[in-house]
């Protein structure tokens, strides 16, 4: 699949794409048309929601906190059945990137320096634990699932990679998959209103090299995350372990999600 084919283009809803179809060595893929992720759901149109109830979801894992939730409710499409998941644990502060924000001089070393320290800690966040280990209990259904949080870029990405890896699509597609974001969704188009927003909502203007190093991703937070959880929990199969997945769901898991590469 060409990067234009995984893209979903809609309204309202940024950063919309299919994560399988993936090679995976021995002459097979990740299927398609039944892993997608995106941004959240809180602008779609009815246009969107149309586009979205087409895909036969039965699962929607909002990776999104309590606080995030509810600022942004997630519109869904008429006669929607999808199961949702999501998690009300943790505190009821502001998401740490708000946090961020007000707080940091909003340059773009600044911006790095907070993604690579987010994520060396958020595999390892209770709540993300929980929602992934739900998630890869939903995966082995077999049938479309969704995985978003607000921008569809960090949690979102993480999760998207950890099956990549559990499946054997290559670092490389992985990697490449994940950087898709900053074609996604549309940073350049949305750069000006952002910083605007931004402006308006912190009392100061970042400029917009801050902005968009913010609104972006870069190799190095997903390789920041993969070495953190190699540290902690010594292999990355170690750690989906204890997330429930073990050598036994992983054979499972890819009985359901791989097929032959011509198929």
């Amino acid at each position: 699949m060409t990067p234009d084919e995984r893209l979903l283009p809609l309204e309202g809803v940024e950063n919309f794409r299919d994560y399988g179809g993936y090679a995976v060595p021995g002459g097979l893929r990740v299927v398609r048309g039944r892993l997608w992720r995106s941004a959240h759901h809180g602008g779609a149109t009815d246009a969107d929601l149309a586009r979205i109830a087409s895909l036969g979801l039965s699962a929607v894992v909002d990776l999104r906190r309590p606080t995030e939730r509810a600022n942004q409710p997630s519109r869904r499409p008429e006669g929607f059945t999808a199961r949702v998941i999501d998690c009300d644990h943790g505190d009821q502060a502001e998401p740490p990137h708000v946090a961020f924000l007000r707080e940091t001089d909003l340059s773009a070393q600044s911006a790095r320096a907070f993604f690579l320290d987010y994520y060396r800690t958020a595999p390892f966040e209770p709540r993300h634990q929980e929602l992934f280990s739900r998630y890869f209990e939903a995966l082995g259904e077999g049938r479309a699932v969704l995985i978003h949080c607000t921008a569809g870029k960090d949690r979102t990405g993480l999760l998207a990679a950890l099956t990549h890896h559990l499946l054997g699509v290559r670092p490389e597609d992985a990697a490449a998959d994940f950087e898709l974001t900053n074609r996604a969704a549309r940073i350049e188009a949305r750069l000006p209103q952002v910083t605007e927003a931004l402006t308006q909502s912190l009392g100061r203007r970042p400029s917009e090299t801050a902005v968009r190093a913010f609104l972006g991703v870069e190799g190095a937070y997903l390789e920041s995350a993969f070495a953190a959880i190699r540290e902690r929990s010594g292999s990355v199969a170690a750690y989906l372990a204890g997330l429930g997945v073990d050598d036994r769901a992983t054979g499972r898991l890819r009985e359901l999600w791989l097929e032959p590469a011509q198929a």
